[in-house]
Parts: structure tokens; sequence; C-alpha cells
């Protein structure tokens, strides 16, 4: 162990790697944490330590002071079930809009605007520095930045009609 591995003196970093422990759903954004080697964390918090590159991976628990008490390397390597706990949760709090579909765009005045529908329904996506307010990840994601500080996101482009990823592939 060395001090990298250390959050306050005698209390060591706990990290999750797979089935190592138990998830139960509290309250929209909150879990308890049961591991099997008997130890119990309640009210904990997830968050992504990387919300905009790493959705997936690094998920900090946090107690209620806002101190770590664990992390999850990668929620694909823990059992589904576990898996969907946390990841409804994770939803939850960041409640970034899933785009479906991009129905147009236009452009005027320095300003873009791709009209969109989402899995929370219609929206208008207004950008003025497209090089900073949008972004590919992992070769499939984009995220939007828009102009009222509001994310939104893709999580595959592979899956978008033609119409929309025609509309969208001059600014990837």
């Amino acid at each position: 162990m060395n001090e990298n591995d250390m959050l306050e003196p005698g209390r060591e970093r706990i990290y999750i790697d797979g089935d190592e422990a138990h998830f139960e759903r509290v309250d929209i954004t909150t879990v308890n944490m049961h591991m099997f080697d008997g130890r119990e964390f309640l009210g904990l918090e997830p968050r992504r330590l990387f919300p905009m590159t790493g959705a997936e991976r690094y998920i900090t628990l946090l107690d209620e002071n806002g101190d770590e008490v664990a992390v999850i390397r990668n929620l694909a390597y823990l059992p589904e079930r576990e898996r969907e706990v946390i990841a409804s949760c994770l939803d939850e709090y960041y409640h970034i809009p899933k785009v479906e579909r991009i129905t147009s765009k236009t452009e005027k005045f320095g300003v873009t605007k791709f009209f969109c529908e989402t899995d929370r329904g219609e929206c208008v996506i207004e950008l003025r520095n497209i090089i900073h307010q949008i972004k590919l990840t992992y070769g499939i994601r984009v995220l939007f930045l828009d102009n009222d500080d509001n994310r939104y996101e893709i999580p595959d482009i592979r899956r978008l009609d033609k119409k929309s990823r025609a509309l969208l592939d001059d600014y990837l």
C-alpha cells in the first residue's frame, strides 16, 4: 500500500472491480453498499470522476460528507444487477438528455441551432462556438454543451438515422 491508496490516516481506498459488493438503491441518487467481506457503507452517492469522457469508468462513491469511500473502476466489470443500480443513479444525477434524432439545423449570425428529438422531448440546441461545444469521444459518442451550459449527448452516432447523421457530420 502506498500513500495514494490512503484517504485519511487508517482508511484504505476501496476499489470495486467485480462482484465484491452488492448495491441497494436507497433513493433516486443514493445507494447502500454491502461488501461481501461484511463491511457496509450506507447512503453513498455515485459520481463520475470524468463525466464528459469516462461515463462508464472511475465512478466514485461518496458518503454524506462528500468523502470518497470507494471507486468502481469500470461499470462493465460489475454483475448486471449491480451495474443497473449504479447506472440508474448516475442517469438521475447527471440527467443528460439523449439526442435520438436531429430534425433540422439552421445557422444565422454565428449561432448554429440543431432541432432535436431527445428521450425527454423536443429541444433546440443553440451553439455559438461549434469547435468547443461539440465533442466526439470514443469515436462514437457526441457531447453538446449549449450556450446556456445545458448538456446533451448522442451515445452512439452509428445509431442515428441518415438525415440526422448528415446534419451533424460537418461538425465532427
